[in-house]
């Protein structure tokens, strides 16, 4: 079979390529075309596009960048016209995605989605869009399955493959000598992967770092921007930059600061107490409150339906509350009770395997 993925983040990248890995093992000769990262790139086949010229976040960024967008997005078509796939799988990322899956199915050409967009959060209607478009959904959040059911939908629940991810990962036992890095409590930082996120959230992190002088702060380099492209931020003050290591580094953290998206989650699954940040322009905070209907902005909070970690948003996202929560997560008991909230957090979630099965299920409708 010939695969059409599109993966538009960091996030979509590790589960578009753990997708592909266990494709191949059901499909041996499978063929590969995907707008993705690095880690979609190491399976084999051919990058279209890199995510990293992709990713735009908030509703003024959108708008400033429209045309790069739309000239994204007709390319795609044409490319995939070009190539003529037989399934089209898309990767969450539902502005540029649901755009593109309503032309592939005009064209007749089978449209899958795996991680369904966050269409419960705000604008429901565009269930009706995935409900006309997509041939079928893969979701990974427990609660998504009655949501579509009430519109009339079946999906298939494949479990969260974080989980997957987390069982595949070896943890470096050199880690901390490899980096550089002293037996300090480390303090993660993991500001997300667009530059828009660096840019609102990064300088907020580092504005707490003198505060702790007893423990040790080190960030998660998204791998779409080098070491040089950080060293704006840190305006010469001396912190560790990790590359393609950010399970290594969760593996050892004490606590973290976690821009708000599917870290939040993998923060959680490895047990490190978080606090979760989230800023962007004033226009697009102020449509966002406007039209988001949920209660909690991270996934933790979402899937256990209650605060279990804080979020920092917007004019809360300051060096002094985001020191005091911190703080307070360093030490007990407020560390204790999230730590205790995890372990329900991971029964809610199930058990790996949601690479496979949603491989399965792929071939199994492909070949019907």
């Amino acid at each position: 079979m010939k695969y059409y993925l599109l993966a538009g983040e960091a996030s979509g990248d590790l589960h578009g390529s753990n997708l592909m890995k266990t494709l191949k093992n059901v499909d041996s000769t499978a063929e590969f075309r995907f707008y993705g990262g690095d880690l979609m790139q190491a399976q084999g086949g051919t990058l279209v596009k890199n995510y990293a010229d992709m990713a735009f976040m908030g509703f003024l960024e959108v708008a400033l960048n429209l045309r790069t967008i739309l000239k994204n997005i007709q390319k795609c078509k044409e490319d995939i016209l070009a190539n003529r796939p037989d399934v089209l799988v898309l990767i969450d990322f539902p502005g540029f995605n649901l755009k593109i899956a309503k032309f592939a199915k005009e064209q007749g050409i089978k449209v899958y989605y795996y991680i369904s967009p966050k269409v419960w959060a705000w604008n429901q209607k565009r269930v009706l869009k995935i409900k006309r478009d997509v041939d079928q959904m893969f979701c990974i959040l427990p609660f998504e399955v009655d949501f579509y059911k009430k519109w009339g939908m079946d999906v298939d629940y494949v479990g969260n493959p974080l989980l997957d991810a987390k069982v595949a990962f070896t943890p470096n036992p050199n880690f901390r000598k490899d980096n550089h890095l002293s037996e300090k409590p480390i303090i993660a930082l993991l500001p997300g992967s667009r530059k828009q996120e660096l840019n609102y959230i990064l300088p907020d992190m580092l504005s707490v770092v003198a505060s702790f002088p007893d423990k040790q702060f080190v960030i998660a380099g998204a791998p779409s921007f080098n070491l040089d492209f950080y060293q704006e931020y840190l305006q010469g003050v001396k912190i560790p930059i990790v590359f393609n290591a950010t399970y290594d580094l969760l593996n050892v953290a004490h606590a973290a600061l976690v821009t708000s998206g599917t870290a939040t989650l993998e923060t959680a699954l490895f047990e490190v107490p978080q606090v979760v940040l989230y800023k962007g322009s004033k226009i697009s905070i102020t449509i966002a409150r406007m039209l988001v209907k949920i209660r909690f902005i991270s996934l933790v909070n979402l899937i256990m339906d209650k605060e279990t970690v804080k979020e920092l948003i917007q004019e809360d996202c300051n060096p002094t509350m985001i020191s005091s929560e911190l703080n307070k997560i360093i030490k007990s008991p407020d560390r204790e009770i999230m730590l205790s909230n995890y372990e329900v957090l991971a029964e809610k979630i199930g058990t790996p395997g949601a690479s496979e099965k949603t491989a399965n299920l792929i071939y199994r409708y492909l070949t019907a």
